[in-house]
């Protein structure tokens, strides 16, 4: 699915918010929304949503699908030193392009991650960082052959690959399922898709669909194991309304 020989070819874009991202000619696709924004869609469809169901833990563990231009990974610590929070962090993040990583030192960031210069040379560095509140970890690879052997339960994820008409397996059942065997009872999912096939995925592996509705951004989708007090997606309903209702599924994607 991965187109190597353009994997270095990106161009800059002014997003919406006056924040940086990069198209993909890979992927033939940017970062992020131009329209939401690269730092406003990282903070309202994944961190804020996410955090407010598990900021009063002291310890968190979250799994950022992929990190591309580290928006969600910065934008927690941005969250967690604007609240003023203690909670202590450790986030895997898998990322296929170690050219991408490399050039982060360089990459023009908005003022709210200048305090975090030293973390992204790091991290561009070494793709590692720790210090006594943060750990973050960039594994470089497919997200695919990652993910499986992660060895921590993990509290959030930030599904944030792709979309699935550009990036499928990142989308599918059997990815899910991987993804609920690292889940604990109260984790939370994050994504900005709001797609059937993608709700149905995460359905089919035990996760309550929800709908996020922000006057900010587009709406997006929690799911999660528990119950939440947000707006629930039937899915059995859904799929009574439409019999063609399916998940994506590895078999439909993969190239033998």
């Amino acid at each position: 699915m991965f187109r190597e020989d353009l994997r270095d070819r990106k161009e800059l874009i002014l997003t919406d918010d006056g924040t940086n991202t990069l198209f993909s000619y890979e992927f033939n696709e940017a970062y992020h929304s131009t329209q939401d924004g690269a730092l406003i869609e990282s903070l309202e469809k994944h961190i804020k949503p996410a955090f407010r169901f598990q900021k009063s833990k002291k310890e968190l563990v979250i799994l950022d699908i992929c990190f591309g231009l580290g928006y969600n990974t910065l934008s927690t610590l941005y969250y967690i030193k604007k609240n003023n929070l203690s909670t202590r962090v450790h986030i895997i993040s898998p990322e296929i392009d170690r050219n991408l990583i490399k050039s982060l030192k360089n990459f023009n960031y908005p003022n709210e991650f200048r305090e975090f210069k030293d973390i992204i040379r790091e991290l561009s560095l070494n793709q590692y960082y720790r210090d006594n509140q943060f750990t973050i970890e960039i594994l470089i690879g497919d997200a695919r052959e990652i993910v499986p052997t992660i060895y921590k339960k993990i509290d959030i994820v930030y599904q944030d690959a792709f979309s699935p008409k550009k990036n499928p397996l990142l989308w599918t059942r059997e990815y899910f399922g991987d993804i609920r065997a690292l889940s604990k009872k109260d984790t939370i999912i994050t994504t900005y898709s709001v797609a059937s096939s993608v709700r149905m995925g995460l359905y089919e592996n035990g996760f309550n669909i929800f709908k996020v509705n922000n006057s900010i951004v587009r709406s997006s989708t929690i799911a999660s194991l528990d119950i939440l007090d947000l707006e629930y997606i039937d899915i059995e309903l859904k799929k009574i309304r439409n019999l063609n209702l399916k998940s994506l599924r590895d078999l439909d994607f993969k190239i033998s």
